[in-house]
């Protein structure tokens, strides 16, 4: 078996630390021995199906422990894992299953209404024994024998993640064994994980950034305490109770934990034993970073920049926060940043380029999309005119990731904007992002602030702004303060207040639905 990949690192957690506690959920303790026997016998059981190598299976489910057995159990086997969010609708889920022809789902009682909606014909099992001709976990652990082996080659198709746009159905995403060994390799190295920490698993295990809270604790024989946000209290008695270390974050937790109307924020000593903090997948406001700093005085806070279709690309050192809270910082270990514009060249000190990953943690491609898949990944030639193509070895990937960024003096980088979301109006190309930042630093009142265009026969496109805050702010105060920051082609013509602006399918980790408000906005012209 490979030493690049996650099965691996469960045989030697089990070996080193076998009374160790693996996992936590909820009053539910599990130690590593229990994890490496539960996660052995189904493992068992599915190999035991005889479905072809590299079949897809899909879980579909709550998060709590049972799901982390499955995923850990399939990584244990040829087959695939496909992680479907629980908040999709029918049709998003059945639209996963049909594109990466998923033979198997993995599921709870809850979700067993979701999938009879559904067109599925193929197999179900169930975390709990149900009233139906169901395999379920209670029924394996009964049954199968947790002697098993393996045998994984580390570049073998490991997980197909499915990632949410503003348009059209996700497109899936191969990821491979040896892409999770290395995610879980360099974010220990630079956050500097250890043994001892207890990490929070508050992020879905749907996507690389969650997945990688359960391969980061086990690479280190560190502990993983699972958790689901519904109330900022439950939040906090989660990072009290389970002592947790090391907290994983989204800017949109950020701002439901310190929600303005919650005043049971624990005192900052309470907190006091969570040293480690990341962001990522959005902007940090100043008001965030503010509130981290106050109520989690010891701990380093880690703002990151990943891609769809690499693992990670930057962090910003902690120390930087508060220099230039704007930036994505530098390449992470393993990596090399281009920076280039239309003519192929590296870009200059403050010149806006394509971000361009080369090196380590690049995944594979799109499933069964190859437009998609040659639209982001090219050639090494596409930097013939930064890099030196000795010997004409030009076999190299790299990913031309569709985003906007510029460098500044000290190579510290900046995103600018998506390649797609670019607006186009008198004869301007304006960054969305741009008009987002200032809006938040600027007026302090808006929580959330999100920046589109419709079509607009004068102008080609119009800038749309919409926002939340506790109250609606007078558009004159907004245009004021956008006028002091922004240039007049800049400012949005169309400004909407709502108490809170619509997500994504993935809930309370997704981004803001600008397709939806763009509906909204056409309806009422």
């Amino acid at each position: 078996m490979s030493i690049n990949c996650i099965r691996t690192l469960i045989e030697k957690a089990n070996q080193k630390c076998p009374d160790k506690i693996a996992l936590i959920d909820g009053v539910k303790k599990i130690t590593y021995a229990e994890l490496f026997s539960k996660v052995n016998q189904v493992a068992k059981y599915f190999s035991e199906l005889k479905l072809e190598k590299g079949s897809r299976i899909g879980i579909y489910s709550h998060k709590n422990s049972e799901q982390v057995i499955a995923i850990l159990a399939l990584l244990s086997t040829e087959y695939i894992f496909v992680p479907i969010s629980r908040f999709l609708k029918p049709e998003q889920v059945e639209h996963i299953i049909k594109d990466c022809g998923i033979v198997c789902l993995i599921t709870d009682s809850a979700k067993i209404k979701s999938i009879d909606e559904i067109d599925y014909e193929g197999m179900v099992v169930t975390y709990e024994a149900i009233k139906r001709d169901i395999v379920s976990f209670e029924e394996i652990y009964k049954c199968c024998s947790d002697s098993y082996t393996c045998s994984i080659g580390g570049y073998k198709n490991a997980v197909i993640t499915y990632s949410f746009g503003l348009t059209g159905f996700p497109k899936g995403i191969v990821i491979t064994h040896r892409n999770l060994i290395d995610s879980a390799r360099v974010v220990s190295q630079y956050l500097s994980l250890k043994e001892g920490d207890v990490i929070s698993g508050l992020l879905p295990f749907i996507l690389d950034y969650g997945l990688n809270q359960i391969f980061c604790s086990i690479y280190n024989n560190a502990t993983l305490a699972i958790h689901s946000m519904l109330l900022p209290a439950d939040f906090f008695n989660h990072l009290i109770n389970d002592n947790v270390t090391v907290l994983p974050l989204m800017p949109i937790h950020i701002t439901q934990m310190f929600d303005a109307e919650v005043q049971r924020v624990p005192n900052a000593k309470l907190l006091g034993k969570i040293r480690i903090i990341t962001s990522s997948g959005g902007k940090l406001t100043p008001k965030m970073i503010q509130d981290i700093e106050m109520h989690y005085s010891s701990a380093k806070f880690f703002s990151m920049h990943g891609l769809t279709e690499a693992f990670r690309s930057t962090y910003l050192d902690p120390s930087q926060l508060k220099i230039r809270p704007n930036s994505i910082g530098k390449q992470i270990p393993g990596v090399d940043i281009h920076i280039i514009n239309d003519q192929g060249m590296e870009c200059v000190p403050r010149e806006i380029g394509e971000l361009v990953h080369r090196g380590d943690y690049i995944y594979k491609g799109y499933w069964n999309s190859r437009e998609d898949t040659d639209k982001r990944y090219k050639s090494i030639k596409v930097l013939k005119n930064i890099v030196n193509l000795e010997g004409d070895l030009t076999d190299e990937i790299v990913v031309c990731s569709g985003d906007y960024v510029y460098r500044d003096e000290e190579n510290y980088i900046y995103f600018v904007g998506r390649k797609d979301d670019m607006i186009k109006s008198c004869g301007f190309r304006i960054s969305p992002y741009e008009i987002e930042s200032v809006a938040k630093d600027k007026i302090l009142n808006i929580i959330e602030c999100a920046v589109f265009s419709v079509e607009n026969e004068k102008i080609e496109e119009e800038i749309v702004m919409a926002y939340s805050a506790k109250r609606e702010i007078p558009k004159n105060e907004i245009l004021f303060e956008l006028k002091q920051h922004l240039p007049n082609h800049m400012i949005p013509s169309i400004i909407i207040y709502k108490e809170k602006l619509p997500l994504t399918s993935l809930s309370g980790g997704g981004k803001v639905d600008k397709e939806a408000l763009k509906k909204e906005v056409l309806s009422l012209k």
